[in-house]
């Protein structure tokens, strides 16, 4: 089988976000960076599947800067075989991304399964495997918590709302976006992160992909970083005088009763 992930790589959740000088973006400088967390579960079934089907390769791809390729060197020391690096500008929205994502995929002799994970933890936008799926033109599944194969078709098991799941099923080739409790990703070992490091990675620019600037359809302007919480305020003396004075502060400064 050909097997396809598509991953994103966003910033740590523990790195403090700068805003750059024209308020557009983030500030790329000082970032730590890693694979968006639920593509790491597409990255896992894609491998689970090729130890089960002898001949399967799996392939990973990321579109954006040439930072991503750390991202994708880290797929491949979990065990892709293949990255391809779709150079993308730092500021490309989902359409833009997705159009590229699709046409890189278009390239390849045969695909007959894209895994996404179901949303990147940097904008929660959640749209870009069902837009590659559309460019691609076969069936998406996303929020995927578990998955039975029989042959080339997949019963996916997704979450809903209310705690509720549902069941689809889909035939290959298709889009399926991974959640938590899909599967366990596994963790690199030290001598495959050596060997990912002198692994080939193919990249590809917009040119080759018949995709240009002008399929952006989202610019940002005037982003503002939310403001400084306010320092708490410790209230004195017994219980008595500490739950008036809690409820003088609720109600005078707080106006919350």
């Amino acid at each position: 089988m050909n097997l396809y992930v598509c991953i994103k790589q966003v910033p740590d959740t523990e790195t403090k976000i700068k805003l750059n000088a024209d308020q557009t973006g983030i500030d790329p400088g000082g970032i730590k960076w890693i694979m968006s967390p639920y593509d790491e579960y597409g990255v896992e079934e894609a491998l689970r599947i090729k130890e089960k089907n002898a001949g399967s390769t799996v392939t990973v791809v990321s579109a954006g800067p040439d930072r991503v390729v750390d991202s994708l060197r880290t797929a491949l020391a979990m065990g892709a075989d293949n990255a391809i690096h779709v150079e993308l500008p730092e500021t490309a929205d989902s359409a833009f991304a997705a159009k590229a994502l699709a046409a890189a995929l278009k390239k390849e002799a045969k695909v007959d399964l894209v895994f996404f994970g179901k949303e990147a933890i940097d904008d929660g936008a959640a749209q870009v495997p069902q837009l590659v799926a559309a460019h691609l033109g076969i069936p998406s599944v996303t929020v995927v918590v578990g998955i039975e194969y029989a042959g080339s078709t997949l019963k996916c098991k997704r979450e809903i709302e209310g705690g509720s799941f549902e069941m689809v099923e889909v035939t290959a080739p298709a889009v399926i976006a991974g959640s938590k409790g899909l599967n366990d990703p596994r963790y690199a070992t030290l001598p495959n992160i050596m060997k990912a490091k002198k692994k080939e990675v193919k990249a590809l620019k917009l040119a080759d992909l018949g995709v240009s600037a002008s399929d952006q359809k989202i610019k940002y302007k005037n982003l503002q970083l939310p403001p400084p919480k306010q320092a708490g305020k410790k209230i004195d003396g017994d219980a008595a005088a500490q739950a008036k004075a809690l409820v003088q502060a609720l109600h005078t400064e707080a106006k919350v009763i």
